[in-house]
């Protein structure tokens, strides 16, 4: 079996974002739900405009802004302290349950592995260290270096360019169907993580080219299976 790049997308894929709701709770109470979710659909949705007006801001300036939007539509108010506070919490996220036994088994495997962010890299880092992943993984890549955002074409070859690998051995990994519908768009090969029963691929005319329910499962998969060279 040849080995593959496995290149892991970070919130939503290794780390659960919505956990800010536990923190929200003690602060807002039932409304946690609520704003964690669109605090974190706007989070994407400015990052997505940033690229698209070449107005580049790091990832934690969307996260900041998009805090700020929700609180006002929610009608909630939180002190400076408190906004704080859950920015640093970010950097505090738990790792999925399968993903240090997935990447374990990958690298046993011979696969090269790394975490692939619109984050900035030292945050990355920082979060994926407190979660415990960072050390099993060969490298942190994040769009921060070229100043664009996925679903950008160009990030995905750099993606390439970082890992010294071609598109037919690397796999983009990511329960955001946006994210794999862009690494498909740029020649990689793609899964989607479907952490929950309830979420639902885009109805694009693109599909990714494994979807299971886990990180284990595909890892599971690769090692069941074999990838025939191509």
């Amino acid at each position: 079996m040849r080995s593959q790049t496995f290149a892991f997308d970070v919130y939503g894929t290794l780390v659960d974002p919505l956990e800010m709701s536990q923190h929200l709770q003690m602060m807002v109470g039932d409304k946690a739900d609520s704003l964690s979710k669109l605090w974190r659909e706007k989070q994407v949705e400015y990052a997505f405009r940033r690229g698209l007006m070449g107005r580049y801001e790091p990832f934690n300036v969307c996260t900041q802004q998009a805090l700020a939007y929700a609180l006002k539509v929610t009608d909630l108010v939180l002190t400076a302290e408190q906004q704080a506070f859950l920015m640093a919490q970010y950097q505090q996220l738990e790792a999925y349950a399968d993903v240090i036994p997935a990447i374990q088994s990958l690298r046993a495997q011979g696969h090269c592995c790394v975490a692939f962010s619109n984050g900035p890299a030292d945050k990355v880092k920082a979060l994926l260290g407190n979660a415990a992943v960072l050390e099993l993984l060969d490298d942190v890549i994040s769009v921060d270096e070229i100043q664009r955002y996925k679903p950008d074409p160009a990030v995905y070859l750099h993606l390439l360019k970082r890992c010294g690998s071609q598109s037919g051995n690397t796999w983009l990994i990511s329960s955001n169907s946006w994210d794999v519908i862009g690494a498909k768009h740029a020649g990689l090969n793609a899964a989607w993580i479907q952490r929950s029963p309830a979420a639902v691929f885009d109805f694009w005319d693109v599909q990714p080219d494994k979807s299971v329910t886990s990180l284990q499962s595909l890892a599971e998969e690769f090692s069941i299976n074999n990838i025939i060279e191509s």
